[in-house]
């Protein structure tokens, strides 16, 4: 794994636990563009996370035609600026991960007041290539 100004996931935890939505871009094959917010960025280990697959249909079939994406994740603690190049691996539909982040993702809803609303399709496993402070 690439990391750049010695930046590793354990040192960026409080960006992902889900206070502030992670922005997402993606390209499909002929590169026309793509950019939404998720949820969650799940930490798995220190060479993967997780992203929710909840409902951006756009996003995962681009991932599934080009599977390099880039987040940019927010600490909110101190608004630190993270982008993150990750590579899709595999999703889990059933799984610790995947329990992990459903009820995570049940309190993030909770906690905004809008639970029923997020329903977790499966925890999608990405590899970081690269971590940079902004």
């Amino acid at each position: 794994m690439t990391v750049e100004q010695n930046v590793h996931l354990e040192d960026i935890m409080p960006a992902l636990q889900g206070v502030i939505p992670t922005i997402v871009a993606t390209a499909s094959l002929d590169h026309t563009p793509n950019v939404t917010y998720i949820s969650q960025v799940y930490f798995v280990d220190e060479h993967h996370v997780a992203l929710s697959y909840q409902f951006f249909n756009k996003t995962i079939r681009n991932v599934r035609e080009n599977p390099v994406l880039t987040a940019i994740i927010t600490c909110p603690v101190h608004y630190d600026l993270y982008k993150l190049l990750l590579r899709y691996e595999e999703s889990q539909t059933e799984g610790e991960i995947f329990d992990a982040m459903e009820i995570q993702l049940e309190a993030l809803a909770s906690a905004q007041k809008k639970e029923g609303i997020f329903k977790l399709k499966a925890a999608d496993i990405y590899r970081v290539i690269s971590i940079e402070k902004m």
